[in-house]
């Protein structure tokens, strides 16, 4: 029997080749946008705020690993309205967005002097994280989720007049299989640095939730 001879053009194999298999930083954002594209529309204050050079830091590319420079060290940096602008922006899905936000956010909440910035802005900051709380995509909720936490342990009990706006969606994602871990973790983090009164508020929304300070 006679062996079947390839029905490829050399041109055609040389073509094959050639064609560009992406770069390995592709496969770490498979949601990618170009902030500096004119024809793309903003989600949020926040990627607009980004395009016009108002966010003061930028995004490391790593053939592995991204991480985020700051033009002014997050302490220095005045946070109104800043922060108010990033905690808007948890509501970007698409890279380089929603990286900034979230390894921004969390530069700007563990900073030295953080509480003294963040409390005066509590009223400004909640309604945004409330609105992003709402959003039904997971990752933009983990965000959420890692956002309130690192807020919960920066100004503490001060955050417990606020409870009643955010704890109905957390009682809501209870019932989701996969994210009740993450949900009552947060929990239990808001009622060790609230005290009673933060144990109070949640009890009254979710009575099934059992305290781990008493």
């Amino acid at each position: 029997m006679k062996s079947r001879k390839s029905t490829s053009s050399p041109d055609t194999l040389k073509k094959s080749k050639s064609r560009p298999t992406g770069r390995p930083s592709d496969r770490l954002n498979p949601k990618t946008v170009d902030p500096f594209d004119n024809k793309v529309r903003h989600r949020t204050e926040f990627s607009a705020a980004y395009v016009n050079g108002a966010i003061p830091c930028r995004l490391v590319h790593g053939s592995v690993k991204h991480s985020l420079q700051w033009m002014t060290p997050p302490e220095d940096l005045p946070y109104d309205p800043l922060i108010i602008t990033m905690i808007e922006g948890l509501r970007e899905v698409v890279h380089p967005y929603s990286f900034i936000v979230k390894n921004g956010l969390s530069d700007m909440l563990t900073a030295d002097n953080a509480p003294t910035k963040i409390v005066p802005l509590l009223p400004k900051l909640i309604p945004p994280l409330r609105l992003a709380m709402q959003e039904q995509d997971k990752t933009i909720f983990e965000s959420c989720l890692q956002t309130l936490n690192l807020l919960s342990d920066a100004v503490g009990s001060e955050l417990n007049v606020f409870l009643k706006t955010l704890l109905p969606q957390l009682s809501k994602r209870l019932l989701i299989k996969d994210q009740n871990n993450a949900v009552s973790y947060a929990l239990q983090r808001l009622e060790r640095n609230g005290g009673k009164a933060a144990l109070t508020a949640i009890k009254a929304k979710i009575p099934t939730y059992i305290s781990v300070c008493s």
